[in-house]
């Protein structure tokens, strides 16, 4: 699949880059999860120049350091010597070259030296504050692993703290991406498809790649492709989360099941994991992890109790819902029983899809100041599905959001929106719309 997208990102990494090699060094941190396509968007931010790629493997720091000087010698067409065999030494002889020379220097996984050698990033320190004034490269290192990347950058106990000139989070492709990837291979495809893809892939770069390139582009094609002996999608749920979590990964596991199974509450989650208080976790799961979302009614303050949790990333809630749910049809290669099991229940969750997609939608627009659901703690009779508060003083939208326009009945939402109407937006001119899949 060719380069799509990452304008913004391309045009700041550049920039950083000019200033890299024209003034003094700078150091760039891109974070994001697994699979986003960060190290794609660096190399093509230096394609054609000078740099050094080092990636860096679970390995003994000798070894490491052995292939890495190899690297070196042939992209800088320099000598090493061989007696440089701690990371630390290497960043010391690079930032040496770096006084009279421009170059890229790319660390990719670099939270990895947590399980190497720790001390690489308190001597990394001391070395960049000594060399960083007089010397021209161009530092970017990047993460797979959110938490321990936001720890080493962020956290004002970590020797790092501080030292990066720019953090760019990647985030998944946007909806006019996935629209003209989908238009690229497939000219002739239904929204139907569109939403198929956006919901098995939440517009990850790798996961749509993994689907383009094999020239998978309808529903049933995207189906049989992930639910098959040897699928790249089987374990990767577990593998994404396991690097997240370490050790402890059980609990948070257990957590992210309940939810994808509907449990949306603290009271519910906790029921459903034997009444064992997971405030912590979720918390943690919220603010460090960026994996699960805090949800209220919109224009609700944050000491409000009617909050849901949901799972924010489209692929996880995806795979929580099937592939680890339904894991004894995949432990005995029952891939047919998994295969009727999604299908069957596509055109509802799917749905529940169609209305995050709006949501988003609504969002790249950048013509309103908020957007959410709203409904109220006595029951889903007084619940709509988006409300939209627009930039315009005292505008808003009320959506509902159906598969097909035919199970709208416009009479519920009007007496839906009478009653927000009185409880919270007394001063609004409200317009009632119904989006389907005919709209995307």
């Amino acid at each position: 699949m060719k380069f799509y997208d990452r304008i913004s990102e391309l045009s700041e990494l550049q920039r950083i880059r000019s200033l890299s090699h024209s003034d003094h060094s700078r150091l760039t941190v891109v974070t994001g999860r697994r699979r986003i396509g960060k190290t794609s968007l660096i190399m093509k931010s230096v394609e054609g120049l000078s740099t050094v790629y080092l990636f860096v493997g679970r390995k003994n720091e000798a070894a490491l350091c052995a292939e890495f000087n190899q690297i070196i010698a042939k992209s800088l067409d320099t000598f090493v010597p061989q007696e440089i065999n701690t990371f630390s030494s290497i960043f010391r002889y690079l930032m040496e070259l770096a006084v009279n020379r421009q170059f890229n220097l790319v660390i990719d996984e670099f939270q990895e030296f947590y399980n190497i050698n720790e001390s690489v990033y308190s001597d990394m320190q001391n070395i960049w504050d000594m060399y960083r004034k007089r010397t021209k490269m161009n530092l970017i290192v990047s993460g797979s692993v959110f938490s321990l990347m936001h720890n080493i950058f962020q956290n004002a106990k970590e020797p790092l703290f501080g030292r990066a000139d720019n953090i760019i989070k990647l985030s998944a492709f946007n909806l006019d991406t996935l629209k003209e990837i989908m238009y690229d291979h497939n000219p002739d495809y239904s929204n139907d498809d569109l939403l198929a893809l956006y919901t098995f892939t939440g517009g990850v770069p790798k996961y749509v790649e993994l689907f383009c390139d094999n020239n998978i582009t309808t529903i049933k094609e995207m189906i049989t492709f992930m639910v098959r002996d040897n699928s790249p999608f089987t374990d990767e749920g577990k593998y994404l989360l396991i690097e997240e979590f370490g050790k402890n990964y059980a609990t948070y596991f257990s957590i992210l099941s309940a939810i994808s199974g509907g449990m949306n509450t603290q009271p519910k989650i906790e029921a459903a994991l034997g009444n064992i208080s997971i405030g912590g976790q979720i918390k943690r799961l919220i603010e460090d992890y960026n994996i699960v979302v805090r949800q209220r009614p919109l224009m609700q303050n944050e000491g409000t109790h009617t909050v849901r949790y949901d799972i924010q990333d489209n692929f996880i809630r995806f795979w929580f819902n099937y592939f680890e749910r339904y894991r004894s049809l995949i432990e005995i290669k029952n891939f047919e029983g998994l295969r009727s099991i999604i299908t069957s229940n596509y055109t509802s969750y799917s749905g529940i899809m169609l209305e995050r997609y709006f949501k988003q939608k609504l969002a790249e627009s950048k013509q309103f100041r908020a957007i959410g659901s709203w409904w109220e703690h006595k029951g889903a009779q007084n619940e709509i599905d988006i409300v939209a508060l627009k930039l315009e003083k005292n505008r808003a939208l009320a959506i509902e959001v159906k598969r097909k326009k035919n199970n709208y009945k416009p009479e519920l939402l009007a007496a839906k929106v009478n009653h927000l109407k009185k409880k919270l937006l007394p001063k609004y001119q409200v317009e009632m719309l119904c989006l389907t899949l005919e709209e995307m």
